[in-house]
């Protein structure tokens, strides 16, 4: 069965998804990033050295805004009530990896708004981290699962090694 993208009429014009007659449900996506960084810059971001501040505490701040700014952001994605955002992190050796939860009760999911969220947070980790280290990447940025709605639940598939 081929699939049809929903934001594509059938003469090929975006638009924005008629979800007028869906019922609202609870919504959750987790989505995750990685940021990577030479050790010497993570044990700066440990110890709170770095002149801007507290990395972490910010980059959660900035995440947690980005979410509820996404129909700013990405044209075709519906303003919705967003009942919480979370932003945690996890710090290995040379990276901190960043998950990203949003819930709400509505009619359209949240997986952009979790996936601009993570986004958002990496970007204010490079931004935070940049005087001590340009070369800091960005990686693995996915939508690891979601609930709720018509299409019901996705759990990503990791590829063994």
């Amino acid at each position: 069965m081929e699939k049809k993208l929903s934001h594509v009429t059938p003469s090929g014009a975006a638009r924005m998804v008629d979800i007028s007659a869906k019922n609202p449900t609870v919504r959750e996506a987790i989505a995750k990033a990685t940021v990577k960084m030479q050790t010497s810059t993570l044990e700066l971001v440990k110890s709170n050295s770095l002149k801007k501040g507290d990395v972490l505490a910010v980059a959660r701040v900035a995440g947690i805004m980005a979410a509820k700014k996404v129909p700013d952001l990405i044209p075709l994605c519906h303003t919705l009530n967003i009942d919480s955002v979370t932003i945690d992190f996890k710090i290995k050796k040379s990276s901190i990896g960043i998950i990203a939860t949003a819930v709400s009760t509505g009619k359209t999911g949240v997986e952009m708004e979790a996936l601009t969220a993570v986004s958002v947070a990496a970007l204010t980790i490079y931004d935070m981290c940049k005087a001590a280290e340009k070369g800091i990447t960005i990686t693995d940025i996915y939508l690891e699962s979601k609930t709720g709605g018509k299409s019901g639940t996705y759990k990503r598939k990791h590829l063994s090694p």
